[in-house]
């Protein structure tokens, strides 16, 4: 199966069933840069339950402006914010030492694009996945794609996925149950070298 699809920051587990399922990923990089989705948020699991990390950007005067061109507001000190957000999330996890130095560099270098850096944190987080994805960038809008599965909906962060996910074990489910399709991180720190098998076990429902 060949599918095409956005890439987000530190994708959700929905994301990532669709790329162990894939063939070839085409990365969906020529459309225009809507807000509220997860092209610059995140959702992981903190003390409170769902929270939601966001990457400030900075937004054309302009009516449309193109996801590769949007560029990240660095003004604000985001990525100290997003760390420390992560360490007190899942500093008790299982496996969270045993990927923390391959993920803080990221927190530590200053990013412009926010495609780029969305980029970035795929590649690192399959490194840690020891997962090689067949990928390519799409070079021009289609609105209907006809020789890939389309699962660009999937960006929408106010759509809840059809699918249903297996419960895993995570850090604060004793006080606020599970909660499913956070991003990627949650379920590396939590089930570790098993995470492969997780979304590999996974059944995905295609849009």
């Amino acid at each position: 199966m060949n599918i095409i699809i956005h890439p987000t920051y530190f994708p959700n587990i929905a994301h990532f069933v669709a790329f162990v399922k894939a063939k070839v990923v085409v990365f969906e990089t020529d459309d225009n840069f809507l807000k509220q989705t997860y092209r610059n948020r995140t959702d992981v699991y903190g003390a409170n339950g769902k929270l939601t990390l966001n990457i400030p950007v900075i937004h054309s005067q302009k009516n449309r402006q193109k996801y590769r061109d949007v560029k990240i507001f660095n003004e604000e000190k985001w990525q100290s914010l997003h760390w420390k957000s992560l360490l007190s999330a899942y500093r008790t996890s299982p496996f969270f030492e045993y990927y923390e130095d391959e993920l803080q560099p990221l927190f530590n270098t200053k990013a412009d694009f926010i495609l780029d850096f969305n980029l970035k944190c795929l590649e690192v987080v399959c490194d840690c996945l020891q997962l090689e994805l067949n990928t390519s960038k799409s070079e021009i809008f289609q609105k209907t794609v006809e020789d890939k599965t389309d699962f660009r909906n999937l960006v929408n962060a106010k759509k809840k996925p059809s699918q249903h996910f297996d419960i895993y074990t995570q850090v604060f489910s004793n006080k606020h149950g599970f909660i499913p399709n956070l991003s990627i991180l949650d379920l590396l720190f939590n089930e570790g070298p098993n995470t492969l098998n997780y979304l590999e076990s996974q059944t995905l429902i295609t849009p």
